[in-house]
């Protein structure tokens, strides 16, 4: 299952690193958290991708985790389409719906709702937001939007609205970014998951998953590891 490979905001030289390792790992997408450092240092990390690797060799995308002013926020989204962006993730801070509903139309590339859909419960209450919205994605994380049930009630009416979406982990352990990615498996959708987060950890539990070449896997011949817990499961 093909996962995006994920770059964390800091330092210029620090998210430099970073990009150059994900595409030396086989990523075909990128992710870049932006917001946390200069803009313009921001967009010559995109130029630097793009020097190297037309839009048809490596997807980005951005998520800004409402990093940007209501009033800023089209005129960046302008600046960074320069660079052939595939999305934005939330470019603005959540509840702000009337402002987030005219950037979805008026944006140069498609937005994708990340946060905007925590705390939002009941098939009624997600049909409006995202009637009132229209995102051209939303960003679905099972731990924070009530679990699975929750995640199948989002995906169906976003595709009754015609909006595609893809599931992200949320720092879970391998434990539970397992169950999260195989449960994502069976949906089945081509797009590439955020499911690369398990890496972030120095003590994490040993397991069959690994990534290679931009994909997420499951090794049938290698164990898990829970000595950490003190009992087996």
């Amino acid at each position: 299952m093909e996962i995006n490979g994920l770059v964390w905001m800091g330092e210029e030289s620090f998210m430099k690193a970073q990009i150059e390792e994900k595409l030396a790992q086989g990523f075909r997408c990128i992710k870049l958290k932006i917001g946390a450092i200069d803009f313009e240092k921001e967009l010559s990390l995109l130029h630097f991708i793009r020097q190297h690797f037309d839009e048809k060799t490596i997807e980005i995308r951005v998520d800004a985790n409402g990093a940007f002013s209501l009033k800023e926020a089209l005129g960046k989204l302008i600046q960074l389409s320069d660079y052939n962006i595939h999305s934005i993730e939330q470019p603005i801070q959540k509840n702000n719906t009337d402002r987030m509903a005219e950037l979805c139309k008026t944006a140069p590339f498609p937005i994708a709702l990340d946060e905007e859909l925590i705390g939002v419960f009941g098939v009624d209450n997600k049909t409006n937001l995202l009637q009132k919205i229209l995102p051209q994605f939303i960003i679905l994380k099972p731990s924070l939007i009530g679990g699975f049930k929750g995640t199948l009630e989002w995906i169906s009416v976003a595709e009754k609205l015609n909006i595609k979406w893809w599931i992200t982990s949320a720092l879970e352990s391998n434990i539970g970014l397992n169950a999260i990615a195989q449960f994502t498996y069976t949906l089945q959708n081509s797009l590439p998951q955020g499911l690369g987060t398990g890496g972030l950890y120095t003590n994490n539990f040993d397991c069959p998953l690994f990534i290679e070449k931009g994909r997420i896997h499951y090794n049938l011949d290698v164990n898990w590891d829970n000595s950490i817990l003190g009992f087996s499961f």
